[in-house]
């Protein structure tokens, strides 16, 4: 079993940054696919980028690639989302979730275990 509890979500203006963190619990959640998804109110939960276990392939949307970061900390079991020039379509709730799989996928279904979420909210 692994809990995943996201933190760093906040209210930032246009062209401004956050830094979304993940903590995750449980011996082999080093050994997990993790990924950050997003909804926006009144729309789908939508990928944004994914990592594997070993942090050595990334994935990314394609509005997001070049502006966000996604990025692990196996030692501290912790998977990092650097988001900069944010812009008020960023706008939603984010969620980190983590699968019993290595290498990264945009598949929401795929994955087994998700955090609460934190929300995100870029003004113009």
């Amino acid at each position: 079993q692994v809990q995943m509890v996201e933190s760093g979500g906040g209210l930032v203006q246009a062209g401004g940054s956050l830094r979304l963190s993940c903590a995750a619990s449980g011996r082999t959640a080093a050994y997990y696919a993790m990924g950050w998804f997003r909804q926006a109110p009144g729309k789908e939960r939508e990928f944004v980028a994914a990592i594997s276990w070993s942090g050595g392939n990334t994935q990314y949307r394609d509005d997001v690639n070049g502006r966000f970061t996604i990025s692990r900390d196996n030692a501290k079991n912790t998977v990092y989302l650097q988001m900069n020039s944010l812009k008020p379509e960023d706008t939603a709730v984010y969620y980190c979730a983590a699968g019993r799989f290595r290498l990264p996928t945009s598949e929401v279904f795929k994955y087994d275990y998700w955090g609460q979420g934190t929300q995100v909210t870029v003004s113009s």
